[in-house]
């Protein structure tokens, strides 16, 4: 395992970037907000990353208390890396992230790796209150459990049960409200992002 780089400043901000400075780390935090992954799912939804690379990071991530690994239960028996209490954390870092880079996005390029729980994360800061929302785009399905506290904060495919609202929208929609373009209650005022569901969160879409 590598030694741990460290800017060797009394400041928090610079103590912080000691952990989460590095290519990649924070990537691999926005992955593992979907709750345990196993290795090979987190090389595949982190394109251009190293296999030396990823294991690496994952090392010191482990190391610096941000993960940990366990070992699945047969008939799994695979070994699944997940956030800890000081790893999930971060959720609020990223989200000030995204919100920051909104502007840097613009049209999504020919060489750009795209995945639809990329979208996750903007569409969890456009929305308020608790419960499922399950999300159907052109890329895929995924869902979000919105002011969840613990646990994961989405995940891959629909809602493992019954979601409290279902929003549908293409990718031209999703991208705008990433990109800070559009506000995701006035795309649902537009017709442009079908909302459906029972839920408080539903029906406060459709009242926004």
């Amino acid at each position: 395992m590598s030694p741990r780089r460290s800017y060797d400043q009394y400041c928090s901000a610079a103590r912080a970037l000691d952990l989460v400075g590095d290519r990649w780390t924070l990537l691999i935090v926005r992955e593992l907000l979907a709750g345990p992954r196993r290795y090979t799912d987190l090389h595949a939804d982190l394109p251009g990353v190293s296999t030396d690379v990823l294991a690496s990071r994952l090392k010191d991530m482990e190391r610096d208390g941000l993960t940990t690994r366990r070992r699945l239960p047969p008939p799994g028996a695979a070994y699944v890396y997940e956030l800890t209490d000081r790893g999930r954390l971060l959720l609020p870092v990223l989200q000030a992230l995204g919100t920051w880079g909104e502007e840097e996005l613009g049209e999504r390029r020919p060489t750009d790796a795209v995945r639809a729980h990329w979208f996750a994360l903007p569409l969890l800061r456009a929305l308020e209150g608790e419960g499922v929302v399950e999300v159907r785009l052109e890329e895929g399905d995924f869902h979000l459990h919105v002011g969840a506290e613990r646990g994961p904060v989405y995940g891959d495919g629909p809602a493992p049960g019954e979601a409290d609202a279902r929003l549908v929208m293409d990718a031209a929609t999703c991208e705008a409200i990433a990109r800070g373009e559009t506000r995701l209650p006035d795309a649902v005022r537009d017709g442009q992002v079908t909302v459906t569901g029972d839920g408080t969160l539903a029906k406060a879409l459709r009242e926004a």
